[in-house]
């Protein structure tokens, strides 16, 4: 709550300064506690049926209505389709973490098999980016189930969101070598990387406070000559380095390294808590090269997936820590392997 809280704070501060917009910064983070929320109460009191109903929701809502949101049709991989990719991979990770958090053989092979059939899914609606993170999801999800620790795992996630922001830095700032600098341009499209050096030159002219929440369209060349535009940079570490200043990327990192924290402490077996942790990893790489966290359904569905990994079960789950008085007293423990 505290890091949510600063960065609420932080926005209204920024916009104070600079006549900002806040507004979207304040939905998403009621959006992201709320999905919390609800996922830490449902994962105490159904911690099979609700992942399991998660993913089957996000599903439906990506084939019913893969336009998550009013606004110009962009082409991909700007846009709307990057939203879809998001919420199929979050379907993925949940149905993933309902797999290994249920007993019955059958229902974890048909758990399974709904993993797969929402990367096949992404496939029948044209997104790569969700074949590939939905598969990656899957396979991280069943090589979780050999793993007797998740600290290493945990750690590994962290520098694989590290090494992607790192590399949208590198591409923005054209540090990288002619050659695989037109290779990244060619596969991410020259308008989505001109909006990434036109963020960060904003970030480098105002490090401190930012231009402002929600004034990046306004002072964006790229943006103003597009008639599509939607006004952002497509890139949430960028955004926030253009808009909020060097302390709006910190609170954004301080967020996703809690989420990675609380999975490490977590009651739940490690399989699930690693299989969360893959998709909101997954998810983050998605937001740095993409608009997903500007779409509340995105980020409703990474709160709730968060909530339910850390929730604690009314019943023992096979594979959970076992219960030692050092644990409730905040002391961390082997954890078993899973069953």
């Amino acid at each position: 709550m505290v890091v949510l809280g600063a960065c609420a704070i932080w926005s209204l501060v920024t916009a104070t300064v600079h006549g900002g917009r806040p507004e979207g910064v304040l939905l998403a983070v009621l959006a992201v506690a709320a999905g919390y929320a609800a996922g830490r109460i449902l994962g105490v009191l159904l911690p099979v049926a609700a992942p399991c109903a998660g993913a089957l929701a996000g599903l439906a809502l990506a084939v019913a209505r893969p336009r998550l949101a009013p606004g110009p049709e962009i082409v991909a991989p700007l846009g709307h389709a990057g939203a879809t990719a998001a919420v199929l991979t979050l379907s993925a990770g949940a149905a993933c973490c309902a797999a290994w958090a249920t007993r019955v053989p059958v229902l974890r092979f048909g758990l399974w098999l709904l993993a797969g059939g929402i990367a096949v899914t992404g496939a029948l609606l044209g997104s790569t980016t969700a074949v590939v993170t939905c598969c990656v999801v899957l396979l991280c999800s069943l090589a979780a189930g050999r793993m007797r620790h998740r600290g290493p795992a945990l750690a590994a996630l962290a520098v694989a969101a590290v090494l992607v922001t790192g590399l949208i830095w590198a591409v923005a700032g054209n540090a990288l070598s002619g050659g695989l600098v037109d290779s990244l341009t060619d596969q991410l499209t020259p308008h989505r990387v001109d909006l990434w050096r036109d963020a960060l030159g904003m970030a480098r002219r105002e490090a401190g406070l930012g231009v402002g929440p929600g004034r990046f369209g306004e002072l964006s060349g790229t943006a103003a000559q597009s008639t599509l535009s939607d006004g952002k940079p497509h890139s949430a570490p960028l955004q926030l380095a253009a808009e909020q200043g060097v302390v709006g990327v910190l609170l954004l990192a301080a967020a996703f390294c809690w989420v990675l924290f609380a999975l490490w402490r977590a009651p739940r077996p490690t399989p699930v808590v690693l299989t969360a942790g893959a998709a909101l990893t997954a998810l983050a790489a998605v937001a740095a090269i993409g608009n997903a966290l500007s779409f509340t359904t995105v980020s409703v569905g990474a709160g709730l997936l968060a909530g339910l990994a850390t929730a604690r079960p009314l019943a023992e789950e096979p594979g959970a820590p076992e219960a030692r008085p050092e644990f409730d007293r905040g002391m961390r423990h082997d954890d078993r392997p899973a069953a």
